[in-house]
């Protein structure tokens, strides 16, 4: 099992996932709502949106802008069960436990985070 940094480290090393970036925008945003806000937002993008066995849209369900979560999630190769079966080997047709969502949950946030931090 990798850590989050072994993680975000091979995405760093993907040309497509290592391209998305927090703006200023996205910051003020975090500013504004804070970091615990955005975690509660993650949470819910991630139950409702990746964690049931067949997502609705699966594979088109992330937009690529509009909300720091949503570019986080292609950061991540989490936006679909698709790039979590490619990236993460979670099989597609399972839905995911609570502990793998605060997984994908924690990784999400590190990425933020980090993101924030270099902004």
């Amino acid at each position: 099992m990798q850590t989050i940094d072994q993680a975000l480290e091979k995405l760093a090393r993907s040309p497509f996932r290592s391209r998305f970036h927090l703006s200023r925008e996205d910051r003020v945003y975090i500013e504004e709502k804070g970091m615990e806000t955005i975690r509660r937002h993650c949470a819910d993008f991630v139950e409702k949106r990746l964690a049931p066995a067949f997502p609705p849209n699966d594979g088109a369900q992330t937009p690529m802008r509009g909300h720091p979560v949503f570019k986080a999630q292609h950061a991540c190769a989490c936006c679909c069960r698709g790039c979590l079966e490619k990236w993460y080997r979670v099989k597609k047709g399972t839905p995911l436990s609570p502990e793998a969502q605060k997984k994908i949950v924690d990784l999400l946030m590190a990425w933020i985070e980090r993101e924030y931090d270099r902004i």
